[in-house]
């Protein structure tokens, strides 16, 4: 019997990337679990089964529950220190350093991406700008590590066997920075929580972190100009920015617990997604829910968001062009029939999620033992 350990990067959370750890510790319930940090509350250790969780040495280090991603220099040289030489299989679940990890040639090493290390390469200078570190002594530091982490990035992506990713967009994105191929096998959604029958009502809906690469401000100035209904649902950094921009048609209902994000799915005319994402988990709910989705035509969301049958893909990441979007679905708000578009979402269950990662899984270890 195959020895498997499981690998993440921090456990603080349970987000998009926890939901597929969770799912794939579901399928091989025996695995041991690694994590450079974990400070997942109590409250949360369901998810990873109450499974001990083998740390690295960044667990330990000053302040690191609350900056643990300030030692993201260290981070490589953390990820190599796992001894992993007492399993057969690994599967990392990546999104910085994960794939990093030290193996022999007679262990399999399944990577699934959520995303390369976005801002050590096309989000530098977005990231640089958005820090206030485009020039001076601490720029050029930064500028310095970033360099150092893509070349680690690059030299330790020829330690995976078989990449996963999470979309297509993701996949095209490992091939330029990898220089290799990648199976799409799409997140876990858990659809079976939203009900797509309830009489749709006559606002939208968008549900968000309030940080810049979100996009919160241009749905807001988008329904400024066109006086609609709209209900936000999150908070972040941004917030008081975000009200102070918004005329009186916009609600702000902050931070929700998942059952209220359910009911307004459930009955909003439309929902809107205007980033760009790797993969979008909130337009496949919103969808699951029977709500149509405006979103952004660049990034996962245009894999999961069919043009005129789920909702509507906008084509330019400017106030106008969502404009017009909206106005579109409001001159044909009945096209969309609800059960078609909770059809549409079960492609990206958790159902779907299990059977092709096992499947997958296995099929490689098969052809891997073959191959000895």
């Amino acid at each position: 019997m195959k020895r498997i350990a499981v690998i993440h990067e921090w456990l603080t959370s349970h987000a998009g990337s926890e939901k597929v750890v969770e799912q794939i510790l579901k399928l091989y319930p025996d695995a041991d679990l690694y994590s450079l940090v974990d400070f997942l509350p109590e409250s949360l250790r369901y998810f990873i089964q109450h499974k001990p969780v083998t740390t690295s040495f960044i667990q330990k280090l000053p302040f690191a529950e609350r900056h643990f991603r300030s030692y993201l220099p260290l981070m490589p040289l953390a990820v190599e220190q796992f001894d992993l030489a007492a399993y057969d299989l690994i599967i990392s679940s990546h999104h910085a350093v994960a794939k990093g990890i030290l193996t022999r040639p007679d262990q399999l090493h399944i990577s699934y991406v959520h995303t390369p290390l976005r801002y050590g390469w096309e989000l530098q200078h977005q990231y640089l700008r958005q820090a206030g570190l485009t020039r001076g002594l601490k720029s050029g530091l930064t500028r310095a590590v970033l360099h150092y982490l893509r070349l680690w990035d690059v030299a330790s992506a020829h330690r995976v066997d078989h990449y996963l990713a999470n979309s297509r967009y993701v996949a095209r994105r490992i091939e330029k920075t990898y220089r290799r191929s990648a199976e799409v096998i799409y997140p876990p959604v858990d659809t079976g929580r939203f009900r797509a029958d309830y009489a749709r009502e006559d606002f939208y809906l968008t549900v968000s972190r309030f940080v810049p690469y979100k996009r919160v401000d241009l749905t807001i100035a988008a329904f400024n100009q066109l006086g609609l209904p709209l209900v936000i649902i999150g908070d972040g950094p941004s917030d008081k920015a975000m009200r102070q921009m918004a005329q009186p048609n916009i609600r702000f209902l902050g931070k929700q617990p998942d059952s209220v994000v359910e009911d307004y799915m459930q009955r909003c005319r439309g929902f809107i997604f205007p980033p760009e994402e790797d993969f979008g988990i909130t337009p496949v709910e919103a969808q699951a829910a029977g709500a149509p989705v405006i979103a952004y035509a660049k990034g996962g969301q245009a894999e999961t968001v069919i043009h005129q049958q789920t909702g509507l893909l906008f084509p330019h990441q400017t106030v106008e062009s969502l404009v017009q979007s909206v106005k579109w679905l409001e001159s044909c708000v009945g096209q969309f029939e609800s059960g078609a578009l909770k059809d549409h979402a079960e492609k990206f269950s958790i159902a779907c999620f299990q059977s092709r990662f096992k499947g997958f899984v296995e099929n490689a270890w098969v052809q891997f033992k073959a191959g000895e």
